[in-house]
């Protein structure tokens, strides 16, 4: 049997449930939302409190409980069987909202569900997103890169450029699945070879990113690939770095976003595709 998060529809946005219990037969209530559970069992439904903590690179809500309750059961007389706890997440894409429904499937509850939040690391204060669990998790993992390739194997993407570090894990797989050449923007000093590089701002002082001399030519479509999407600096000097050299950037894609951090206005008119945020 399926699992009761499996059934649940996945276009949710977790900040707007309401602070309530109900109990109800075969429906979740969403605000103003109403999703059907494919189950012949009624549901009591504890949502709690949002709790903001600003991370790394998250905001981390409290999880929804949801409680599986037997059916047949007289009033009062119900047995509960399973409590799950569950953390659901929208993909999001700036080209056009209607990419949530590309993705509206388990998977995206499975890949959310798979990353783990490290508190006070690396220094205090600070929730670390923690994507090696999701690597451990074979289906997770082949989920994530599925979802990639199908959304960009048919954009005529020759180049996937990905970022140091993380966008060296999803960039080769999208890469090769979509019959793209893969190309790292590294830190400076990490390629051997002659390198063109770009400038960015940290919050204090600058940065650089280089790629290669002649690992893309002009007139090449590009996707530019990272595990997560923060303030934006990286993603913007990747841009930029892109463009110099003649390279069309055609979108942006990031397994997580910060959306409080507004990273994604720094990327100006190019489009950013996430699946978790």
């Amino acid at each position: 049997m399926e699992s009761l998060t499996q059934k649940i529809a996945l276009k949710l946005t977790k900040a707007n449930f309401v602070q309530e219990k109900l109990t109800i037969t075969n429906k979740y209530y969403h605000k103003d939302n109403l999703v059907q559970i494919k189950s012949p069992t009624n549901t009591t439904i504890t949502t709690t409190l949002t709790t903001t903590h600003h991370t790394r690179n998250t905001r981390v809500f409290s999880p929804i409980c949801v409680s599986k309750i037997s059916a047949g059961t007289g009033a009062g007389e119900e047995s509960e069987l399973k409590t799950t706890r569950i953390r659901i997440r929208d993909p999001v894409s700036s080209t056009d909202m209607a990419a949530s429904d590309d993705v509206k499937d388990a998977r995206i509850a499975g890949i959310s569900s798979a990353i783990r939040v490290i508190p006070d690391f690396p220094k205090s204060g600070i929730m670390f997103q923690d994507i090696t669990t999701l690597l451990l998790d074979t289906k997770a993992f082949k989920d994530t890169i599925d979802l990639f390739v199908e959304r960009y194997k048919d954009k005529n993407i020759s180049v996937v450029a990905g970022i140091e570090a993380r966008g060296f894990i999803f960039g080769p797989p999208i890469a090769l699945a979509i019959g793209a050449k893969f190309v790292p923007m590294r830190k400076p000093k990490k390629l051997p070879g002659e390198v063109i590089s770009e400038e960015y701002s940290l919050e204090y002082g600058t940065d650089k990113m280089e790629m290669h001399v002649g690992a893309v030519e002009a007139g090449e479509r590009a996707l530019v690939v990272d595990d997560l999407i923060a303030t934006g600096g990286t993603l913007n000097a990747a841009i930029r770095l892109l463009e110099r050299v003649e390279v069309e950037v055609v979108e942006c894609a990031c397994v997580i976003e910060l959306p409080e951090l507004k990273g994604r206005e720094r990327l100006g008119d190019k489009p950013l595709f996430v699946l978790v945020n």
